[in-house]
């Protein structure tokens, strides 16, 4: 008998109702995404950071310029060092005694013993 009650049991169909769209009250069409603070504090960090990057750019270059004048400078030693030994190595070579009498023999210089004098060491 259970059989047949669901068997024949009408059913009542309920008015079909299309949902209507919720409006929520705090949802403004016109609201702006960002608040005039914000785009202020926006502006202020995007101004901030340029002027950071900038003072960088200008320090690294400042860096770069002097390290370009270090490397100059230590050139211009390097080459005064190889000059400085190059005149003590000629130096060395003049003052022999041979280089000195050749020079006053070219000088027409003669040695005169009469002439000498001697100097007791102090």
């Amino acid at each position: 008998m259970a059989m047949n009650a669901r068997k024949y049991s009408t059913y009542i169909q309920q008015p079909i109702v299309t949902p209507q769209p919720t409006v929520r009250p705090d949802t403004n069409p016109n609201k702006k995404i960002f608040t005039k603070g914000e785009k202020v504090l926006f502006v202020l960090f995007v101004s901030i950071f340029t002027i950071f990057s900038l003072m960088i750019l200008e320090v690294e270059t400042s860096i770069h310029a002097s390290n370009r004048d270090i490397q100059t400078i230590e050139n211009q030693i390097d080459e005064t060092k190889k000059q400085n030994i190059d005149l003590s190595i000629q130096v060395s070579e003049l003052s022999t005694y041979e280089s000195i009498w050749g020079k006053a023999k070219a000088l027409g210089l003669k040695l005169n013993e009469k002439n000498v004098k001697v100097v007791s060491g102090q």
